[in-house]
């Protein structure tokens, strides 16, 4: 399911207070999920290279500094080299406590850095935020319902949940 990160769908933060939101509704529901419990943090850069600099300027290292390469995934598939990518995924394990990635949350909801998501050591729960909001996959209908109910008001008024 999806959540808006900001009332009326608004997708940047335009102010502290705006910040302010974002960041309660994207913990909030951290909360909910993890609270108590170890998560997997994972981000992600690309390059052209498969051990190249990230093709993009990035705040990944400095706010996921513990992040180990876990995963290279390499599109290849254009005979042109130039064109060839290789996305990278970083992944920590650590204990869940509201606010401990607001900073790299913050650079999510600026556009800064994509591509970010916390699990549990099972992966049957994922929240991936991403500038506007976040997506939240749960391990079963009765849970999703039960935090949809929970927060109604930061659902999508789209007939898709969009």
């Amino acid at each position: 399911m999806r959540f808006h990160s900001l009332p009326d769908s608004k997708r940047y933060p335009a102010s502290e207070d705006e910040y302010t939101i974002v960041l309660n509704r994207y913990n909030t529901i951290l909360d909910e999920l993890f609270a108590g419990t170890d998560v997997f943090v994972v981000t992600m850069d690309w390059s052209n290279t498969p051990t190249g600099p990230a093709g993009y300027p990035t705040p990944r290292q400095t706010l996921h500094p513990d992040g180990i390469r876990w995963w290279t995934e390499s599109e290849q598939d254009d005979p042109d080299p130039e064109f060839h990518t290789h996305t990278r995924l970083y992944a920590d394990r650590h204990r869940w406590n509201r606010g401990c990635l607001n900073g790299l949350l913050r650079a999510v909801a600026d556009e800064a850095l994509v591509e970010v998501f916390v699990a549990d050591t099972e992966l049957r729960r994922i929240h991936h935020p991403y500038d506007g909001g976040a997506d939240v996959i749960l391990a079963t209908p009765a849970e999703r319902d039960r935090v949809r109910v929970q927060h109604t008001d930061w659902l999508s008024s789209h007939p898709a949940g969009l």
